[in-house]
């Protein structure tokens, strides 16, 4: 079985309809969700499942787009209007084909706002729909003022009480950027590294041992940055930075093998899960193997050093075990 963790919902133009006319009037006046019937969500669907199945893909975790979070957009009720807006429609996807997706739950973050806020949202995409994670932006001020707390800071305690009492992952994964000396995708890369050196020199996971948290798109930059923390922790007789780094997870977002090779390597196979963002930014051909950039299974397959155990972990057992799917997929498509 190949499990992705690591997509994104793809929606109707009603829903982004939706969207603008939400931006236009700040959400005031409120006039309630649109339906968006199941045939609009079936036909929207229909080119992306065909391409999970082109490229063998079994099961597809899926989350709002990170880049259409809003998250800097104010007034916060819009944020969350919007936020349990798209949770819905995901919960609608996953209704429509239960043995092709499940649900992770997008989080209404707002600069200033209390993190506990969010968790009404969380509970009830967790409790209620049946999601099996979390999708959480490290800096909901897309690159505005002022700077967000780093993910070690004790404002993000609640949300880490509430995922562990639910016994759910979190996925990091940032949001949109405003600032112009980033685009989005490098802002992803950034505040994924920044994210894993906050946790990693913090008391995070004393506090919270059984936090389950996983990095996209491979962790940034710190993969490739191993000798600089390696030798930063033994300057200070601390820790070894490798023994602190198997406190997260990894997914397997990016589009190079030269980097997976050494994912595999520094990271291991044990904290790694298979992910594409399949549709997303990989999505367009690349002229050296015919295929799109995010057909990432071949890819994995051709690293020669790697086990036949090793691939079961990263395709199929981390993500049943990490997400409890061998539990929730078979439950799910008995009641379906």
């Amino acid at each position: 079985m190949i499990i992705d963790i690591h997509g994104h919902t793809v929606a109707p133009p009603e829903v982004y309809q939706f969207q603008s006319r939400l931006l236009g009037s700040r959400g005031n006046p409120f006039d309630g969700f649109p339906k968006i019937s199941d045939e609009a969500i079936a036909k929207a669907l229909q080119k992306p499942m065909e391409t999970l199945k082109k490229v063998g893909t079994d099961l597809q975790l899926i989350s709002p787009r990170p880049y259409l979070a809003m998250h800097s957009i104010q007034p916060s009720s819009m944020v969350h209007k919007w936020t349990e807006f798209v949770n819905n429609i995901i919960a609608q996807q996953v209704k429509l084909y239960p043995e092709v997706f499940r649900g992770v739950a997008g989080l209404p973050q707002s600069p200033g706002e209390d993190i506990r806020h969010c968790i009404p949202e969380l509970k009830r995409c967790i409790q209620e729909l049946g999601f099996v994670g979390a999708q959480l932006n490290p800096d909901p001020m897309e690159g505005g003022h002022p700077t967000p707390p780093g993910l070690g800071d004790e404002y993000w305690y609640p949300l880490y009480e509430a995922l562990v009492e639910l016994d759910v992952p979190v996925l990091i994964h940032s949001a949109s950027c405003c600032s112009p000396r980033e685009s989005y995708t490098l802002h992803f890369i950034n505040e994924e590294s920044i994210a894993i050196m906050s946790l990693l020199e913090s008391n995070v996971f004393k506090d919270f041992p059984d936090l389950k948290v996983v990095i996209s798109h491979t962790g940034g930059a710190i993969p490739f940055q191993m000798g600089r923390f390696r030798a930063w922790r033994h300057r200070r007789n601390a820790e070894d930075f490798d023994v602190s780094l198997k406190r997260l997870y990894f997914d397997t977002v990016n589009y190079s093998k030269e980097a997976l090779e050494l994912a595999f390597k520094v990271i291991g196979s044990d904290n790694l899960l298979f992910g594409t963002e399949n549709p997303g930014t990989g999505s367009v051909l690349n002229p050296e193997t015919g295929t799109t950039f995010d057909d990432l299974k071949p890819v994995i397959d051709s690293i020669d050093f790697l086990t036949e155990e090793d691939r079961y972990k990263v395709y199929e057992g981390n993500a049943k075990k990490l997400y409890k799917l061998d539990i929730k997929v078979d439950e799910m498509v008995s009641k379906n």
